[in-house]
């Protein structure tokens, strides 16, 4: 199970990348997204509906990585990111390149500033404080690209 739980919480390895694992993450969940696409995914926003399935399993990822290494947010830990791009990939329009890559920038702005109260999430119990963060991050990010959308109207 540990084994498992790795993959999981490193996203298939990508945690692990030595410079910059957090955007390591966003960037393997846009390719996830990607297969997804090519599986028949037709919209993004059902990325919001994946993003909730997962939850609970990155959740418990998270945990199991960080009571088998004893920190409270290994930064090889990066589930946590993938779930919070694809929830902010889930406002976008379409899988057009501009909104990708707009979500891909807002995601990690928001991820990485924290702004209020994103930070506060990190105070939760183990792996939901490893995720949640990022989750509140993902909304922020999302609400940005849906005010675009409706700018550009």
């Amino acid at each position: 199970m540990k084994s498992v739980a790795w993959l999981i919480a490193t996203w298939f390895g990508c945690g692990r990348w030595p410079w910059g694992p957090g955007t390591a993450g966003s960037i393997g969940a846009l390719i996830a997204a990607a297969g997804f696409v090519w599986l028949g995914l037709p919209q993004p926003w059902h990325l919001a509906v994946v993003a909730a399935l997962v939850t609970p399993i990155g959740i418990w990822a998270s945990t199991a990585m960080a009571r088998a290494h004893g920190k409270e947010d290994p930064q090889f830990v990066v589930v946590d990111e993938v779930l919070g791009q694809w929830l902010t990939l889930a406002a976008a329009p379409s899988f057009g390149w501009p909104w990708v890559l707009g979500a891909f920038v807002l995601f990690r702005l928001f991820d990485i500033t924290k702004p209020w109260p994103v930070r506060k999430f990190e105070s939760l119990p183990e792996g939901t404080g490893i995720v949640a963060d990022d989750l509140a991050a993902g909304i922020y990010g999302a609400l940005v690209l849906l005010g675009v959308r409706w700018l550009n109207q």
